[in-house]
């Protein structure tokens, strides 16, 4: 596929999804958030341990509630729980480019469906499922 020119990286936590990205392509523009201004602490942390600090930029936000969210993305990981994740479809698609990805994971298999349902209605197709025990990752592609 297509290398991604920015990714945002949304309930980063420990930022290990955005530290992977920053390695796996050195060219992209990796923003991390988190809601938790303790978790932004540790990811920044994390981040400058790794000697990532200048590639990856951590915000404090929920959700894409803020300036450094803004625009387009090719590539949106996001791992938070179900409520915060379907009220965040709509917001998603909208930061998503057209033909861009999001990868939703941290799912119990059995919120897989109504998760892929509410981002069908917000304007993405499926494009794989990934499940690994009791946790589902949902891939899913922007619509045009």
């Amino acid at each position: 596929g297509c290398v991604p020119e920015r990714v945002a990286d949304i309930g980063c936590g420990t930022a290990v999804l955005a530290m992977a990205a920053a390695h796996l392509w050195p060219g992209a523009e990796v923003i991390a958030s988190d809601i938790d201004p303790q978790a932004v602490a540790v990811a920044e942390a994390n981040l400058a341990a790794n000697g990532l600090a200048h590639r990856v930029r951590c915000v404090e936000a929920a959700g894409f509630d803020a300036p450094e969210l803004g625009g387009s993305f090719d590539l949106i990981l996001a791992n938070i729980l179900k409520g915060p994740l379907i009220d965040l479809a709509p917001a998603m698609r909208a930061a998503n480019r057209p033909g861009g990805l999001a990868v939703l994971s941290g799912i119990l298999n059995d919120q897989a469906e109504a998760l892929a349902e509410a981002y069908r209605a917000a304007g993405y197709n499926p494009h794989s499922e990934e499940r690994i025990g009791d946790w589902t990752t949902l891939v899913l592609i922007a619509s045009d």
